[in-house]
């Protein structure tokens, strides 16, 4: 969740619905090889009562950053009001050593995450209708989510922290009075959840370099501070460290991912 140096850009780091998770442009090999769409796992059919456990529910699922931020700076680097103080309207994430940027593999994980989502009855919402587009910023991230009146916002991102660090972590937002009152308790409540059964579901440990336990609460988030719904991030590893990379790039490894978050979700919603 580190933005660095491009260029002559000095990309800010970042974390609100869009975490600011690391920047880098994206090899054109690498830009060529992302989908268009979120890639559909499975269909959700018909659907009865006893198959509907979120039936009525509304998920509002953010893949962070976007495709074409790297080459739109100016843009993702204006400033944008957090309640706590300014920072980027976004940024373009990290990547793996290998090149496999954050945007694609956000967006591939809420694609295989939808789907699962929706046959549980659940009405979801992604924060950016593909992989090519530039931001949306912080604030309208999460305006989308209160927007939907959101029964849950998760945020999906993966880290860019120090490489001998490894592992995932959740944050929660922190207390701000007059602002986030009512959504601190079920956002904890969520990160909890989403926590539990991501270690579960993916056999992956807590994050080794920050957090406590896999949870962090955070009041320097936009995303979070803005949010009048509960909500949460995730960072489901960390793309510099070469175990988690491997993993985050493992197509089959992404759906054990969705499935694990989907799981979150429904023990929080259910």
């Amino acid at each position: 969740m580190r933005a660095y140096r491009t260029g002559t850009v000095a990309l800010v780091t970042l974390a609100v619905l869009s975490a600011g998770c690391g920047g880098g442009a994206v090899p054109a090999a690498q830009e060529a090889a992302l989908p268009a769409s979120p890639p559909a796992t499975q269909s959700p059919g018909t659907r009865s009562p006893a198959r509907s456990p979120l039936a009525g529910k509304v998920v509002v699922i953010d893949p962070g950053h976007n495709g074409g931020n790297a080459s739109h700076p100016e843009e993702i680097n204006r400033q944008v009001d957090i309640i706590t103080g300014r920072k980027a309207c976004n940024t373009t994430g990290t990547q793996t050593d290998a090149g496999y940027p954050e945007h694609a593999f956000t967006w591939d994980v809420a694609g295989r995450l939808k789907p699962i989502l929706e046959g549980m009855g659940a009405k979801v919402v992604l924060t950016r209708p593909d992989d090519k587009g530039v931001g949306p910023c912080v604030t309208e991230r999460a305006a989308i989510g209160n927007e939907a009146r959101a029964d849950a916002v998760l945020s999906i991102h993966g880290d860019g922290a120090a490489p001998d660090g490894h592992g995932f972590h959740v944050i929660m937002p922190g207390l701000l009075p007059g602002h986030n009152d009512d959504v601190v308790k079920p956002s904890r409540r969520l990160g909890h959840d989403i926590r539990d059964a991501y270690r579960k579901g993916t056999g992956m440990p807590y994050a080794t370099y920050t957090a406590n336990q896999g949870l962090q609460t955070r009041t320097d988030l936009g995303g979070l501070n803005l949010s009048k719904r509960p909500a949460v991030f995730i960072e489901c590893g960390n793309m510099r460290n070469k175990g988690d990379a491997a993993k985050m790039s493992d197509p089959a490894f992404r759906q054990r991912m969705a499935t694990a978050l989907a799981g979150g979700l429904r023990r929080f919603l259910g």
